[in-house]
């Protein structure tokens, strides 16, 4: 604490003399001067690690030694005290991001208060969020002991998620180790979970909202010809990326309801995102529109018939609203979509496929500069939050607010850091997926998979009589025998989907309002 030191700058500084008294009682160095002059000197010569500053004094204001202040250290913190309660100063004041606002007469508590705020308020946040996850782990802990249905998994799961969110930037990085071994644990859990439930879920009345019956579900009774509706579906999401980047959504939008939803298996963009436009499972789909539904070995895009698959889920719904449909997989195309914009105002229900958090979790497996940004879940956040700031698909739906869309936020899977290789033999027909696997004769380890040896259990296609699927269990990915070290070192600690996790399956859809 002796190393704290504050520069107090108020013209009436003698007066002040008990408070700085009291101050230097709780170990603070205080150093005082009585103008904005002496003040910028001081700052010129010493450094200091916090300043209280007057806002009424003669010769320069306040608020102009703080303008000075900050031009020379921009960093440095500034509590502004002033006897006015005129709007305009407190305006000027936090337009000049000074650290607190106090005003006058000011007790040596309230003082205290804003240094320990500014100054401490790292480690006492620490210490606070460290003790209550340490209490928050225990009942995380039962709770997964006895958790049985889909709906307290999507309550854990987002526990999970909001305590990672707290503890990454923490001091004690001994905790944010105990967080991901219990995110390891209740993966292990869910995985059990699924593989004994997961064919249920498509008979009878208790099922979760899965991709296949989204749109109908959730999508439809949000629409009407009075409001445009923007979907907005992010490819590849994890319900922790939308976290990161909610708050920058919230300057535009205010949050109606939200709730989290299960991709279908494989947790892949061929068939979830199909699935959520289509309304069908993927066995449906291959049934009722062979000529856009291709299987994992067939030559040719997978993807290229979302907007024919809604189109036609529509019309078999009854729905007669306008509707426009666009996949932005580039920077061009984003901003392109951003220029015509207001044209869409005359739709009912625009969708927006964005494709970059897929682009960006491929392009870490080929690129060593996104492998280095983007080593961990913290920097995969951090990362995803960065081009959100400065992505079109921000100027789409800033557009979009101005406009009176109603927006909904979506994706079709999430994704996961493949850490553990697991050893899988397949014949050269056996898809390509690390974290699932088709095709006929697979060999691998019982413990790793959920095995699906009759897709039609899974409604998934079967590629011909004696096909099978299997899904990576947690954090593990696919890697044959031939050439085993190579192939492990290349894709471990890569993102990677397909396969079966809370980060995968567990994923967020969000209805908001315009402000």
């Amino acid at each position: 604490m002796n190393h704290i030191k504050v520069l107090w700058v108020d013209d009436e500084i003698d007066l002040l003399k008990p408070h700085i008294i009291f101050l230097e009682g709780k170990g603070y160095n205080v150093t005082t001067c009585q103008s904005g002059t002496e003040a910028i000197e001081e700052v010129n010569e010493n450094n200091f690690d916090i300043v209280l500053l007057d806002e009424n004094m003669p010769g320069l204001t306040g608020l102009e030694t703080l303008s000075e202040i900050k031009s020379k250290r921009s960093t440095l913190p500034v509590v502004m005290i002033t006897k006015s309660e005129e709007e305009y100063i407190m305006e000027e004041a936090i337009g000049s991001k000074i650290a607190d606002y106090l005003i006058k007469p000011v007790n040596p508590n309230q003082i205290l208060l804003s240094l320990k705020k500014n100054l401490d308020h790292s480690r006492l946040v620490s210490e606070k969020t460290t003790s209550n996850y340490q209490q928050e782990f225990r009942k995380i802990a039962m709770d997964m002991s006895m958790v049985n249905t889909f709906e307290e998994w999507a309550e854990i799961y987002q526990r999970l998620v909001y305590w990672e969110l707290q503890l990454e930037n923490i001091e004690d990085t001994g905790m944010f180790e105990i967080l991901e071994s219990q995110k390891t644990e209740a993966n292990s859990q869910f995985c059990k979970f699924v593989e004994k439930n997961y064919t249920t879920w498509f008979d009878g009345d208790d099922k979760p909202v899965m991709s296949h019956t989204l749109f109908k579900e959730k999508v439809v009774p949000q629409l009407n010809k009075e409001q445009p509706t923007l979907l907005v579906v992010i490819d590849n999401l994890r319900y922790d990326q939308w976290r990161a980047f909610e708050p920058i959504v919230n300057n535009y939008y205010k949050k109606e309801s939200e709730i989290p939803f299960y991709s279908i298996l494989p947790t892949a963009t061929q068939y979830a995102r199909n699935a959520i436009f289509s309304g069908l499972m993927p066995s449906d789909m291959e049934k009722k529109h062979p000529e856009w539904w291709l299987n994992d070995t067939d030559d040719g895009g997978k993807n290229l018939h979302e907007e024919d698959f809604l189109i036609a889920q529509m019309k078999r719904l009854g729905l007669d609203y306008k509707t426009a449909y666009h996949k932005i997989t580039s920077l061009k195309g984003g901003k392109k979509l951003v220029d015509n914009f207001k044209s869409q105002k005359e739709n009912d229900l625009t969708v927006v496929v964005y494709n970059f958090v897929d682009m960006l979790s491929h392009s870490k497996t080929e690129m060593e500069v996104i492998k280095e940004l983007a080593s961990n879940d913290k920097s995969y956040r951090s990362l995803t939050e960065s081009w959100f700031k400065n992505s079109p698909l921000l100027e789409i739906i800033q557009q979009a607010q101005q406009l009176g869309f109603k927006l909904i936020i979506t994706t079709d899977h999430g994704t996961i850091n493949a850490k553990n290789p697991s050893k899988v033999i397949g014949d050269k027909n056996t898809s390509l997926n690390l974290r699932y696997k088709t095709g006929k004769s697979l060999t691998y380890e019982d413990k790793d998979v959920i095995a699906a040896k009759n897709p039609k259990d899974f409604h998934l296609p079967s590629i011909n009589m004696s096909s099978s699927f299997i899904f990576a269990k947690g954090d593990l990915f696919f890697a044959y025998p031939n050439n085993y070290n190579h192939y492990v070192s290349y894709y471990r600690n890569t993102y990677q989907h397909g396969g079966v996790s809370l980060e995968e399956m567990i994923i967020p859809f969000s209805v908001l309002k315009p402000r």
